[in-house]
């Protein structure tokens, strides 16, 4: 079933066309993963997506109905956002910093209810954020400060949650850390999740459904299988890479080892085989 997609959708900042005719689905229940090199589109894909931007031509379309001509509060009520790196007023905590996410269930300057104090707290805790609720943001490591922030777009009990590059900056256990809650997430609430990765490994095994995208057009989309190929990494990132199963789940795994069209690197990569060099040796 697909809730989300776009239509005929064209970007451009000022006069420069970023995307352009780009028509993708996203699949509900199930985590997406856009892929691409820098520069290539996909932040600016996902911020008109989640109406942070408007399109220039063609439509993103929210059950049916353009979601840039709904109302904000209602919007709101069916998706979230993480955007990168986002930052918190000095001093504010973990529980008010949540407290956010109900803005849009509030009426004029109404005050929380009892109700958002409860869905405040389950954020928290479905989070793992429970021992750091009075902890101010600022104080917090990385990852924490990721599931904080990550706790407040699941106050808004939005079906669809964004977020670009959510691991950016983060070493690799807070990695881990941040991606294992979204596949929970997605598991025990049937949550959509929409996010962009540099890590195509990362992508590969919490993925579902991957989109690679190149100056702003679909090179491949589907299961991490059918879009990890040598052919597809090769045009999209510029690489010439091996895909080996992963030991632990099958998920394909890519292993880069040259940039296309490089025959010498290939060459000196296989002079430097320990083989390689016994035989001229004369070992």
């Amino acid at each position: 079933m697909i809730r989300l997609a776009t239509s005929n959708l064209d970007i451009a900042y000022d006069d420069r066309l970023i995307v352009q005719n780009l028509n993708i689905a996203i699949p509900q229940g199930k985590i997406t993963a856009l892929v691409g090199s820098n520069g290539s589109g996909k932040s600016t894909i996902l911020k008109t997506m989640a109406r942070l931007m408007h399109p220039s031509a063609g439509s993103v379309l929210l059950d049916g109905r353009s979601i840039h001509k709904q109302s904000t509060k209602e919007v709101a009520k069916q998706l979230a956002i993480l955007p990168q790196n986002p930052t918190a007023p000095d001093g504010l905590t973990v529980a008010e910093l949540v407290s956010y996410g109900r803005f849009p269930y509030q009426k004029g300057f109404g005050s929380l209810t009892k109700e958002d104090r409860g869905i405040i707290q389950w954020a928290i805790e479905a989070t793992g954020m429970g021992e750091f609720t009075d902890r101010p943001v600022d104080q917090l490591s990385g990852g924490q400060r990721q599931r904080a922030w990550i706790a407040m777009a699941l106050a808004q009990e939005t079906d669809i949650l964004f977020l670009d590059e959510p691991t950016t900056f983060l070493d690799m256990a807070h990695q881990l850390e941040v991606l294992h809650l979204l596949q929970k997430l997605n598991e025990m609430n049937n949550r959509t999740v929409v996010m962009v990765v540099h890590d195509l490994n990362h992508a590969s095994r919490y993925a579902h459904h991957m989109v690679a995208i190149k100056k702003g057009t679909v090179v491949g989309e589907g299961t991490p299988a059918e879009v990890m190929t040598p052919d597809i990494l090769r045009e999209v990132f510029n690489i010439e890479a091996d895909i080996v199963p992963d030991p632990r789940t099958g998920v394909p795994l890519c292993l880069p080892h040259a940039l296309a069209g490089e025959p010498a690197a290939d060459k000196a990569l296989a002079d430097s085989r320990p083989e390689r060099i016994l035989t001229a040796a004369g070992a």
